[in-house]
């Protein structure tokens, strides 16, 4: 019963820390930049051509889901006609595939570019 207790402010801890390291160094950084006297202009120059953040998310979430039903599939097709384990086929095939989906989003990805 306490390791519930314990899981969820220490998941929000992590969270918390993440996002309060992230920003403190942003502006250190933006600090030591003003006092050098240099341009900040850095942090808001868009010279590179980026695809949108939600056309790399969509063919990303897509892919891992094509790569968890390919899991399934297979994993049903080596547990029904194989004989191979169900609590090894399904898990196995379906991390997996994911990881294949993810990697293959990935390089797909670059390619928006």
């Amino acid at each position: 019963m306490g390791s519930e207790v314990i899981i969820l402010p220490v998941i929000f801890g992590v969270i918390f820390g993440v996002f309060y390291l992230f920003i403190s160094s942003r502006h250190k950084e933006r600090l030591a930049l003003i006092e050098k006297g240099t341009d900040a202009s850095i942090f808001y120059s868009n010279d590179r051509k980026t695809s949108p953040v939600w056309k790399v998310l969509v063919l990303n979430l897509s892919m891992i889901l094509v790569g968890i039903g390919l899991g399934i599939f297979i994993a049903g097709i080596l547990h029904y006609t194989l004989g191979v384990n169900d609590e090894i086929a399904y898990p196995g095939t379906i991390f997996t595939l994911a990881g294949i989906g993810l990697f293959a989003g990935f390089k797909m990805s670059q390619k928006l570019d």
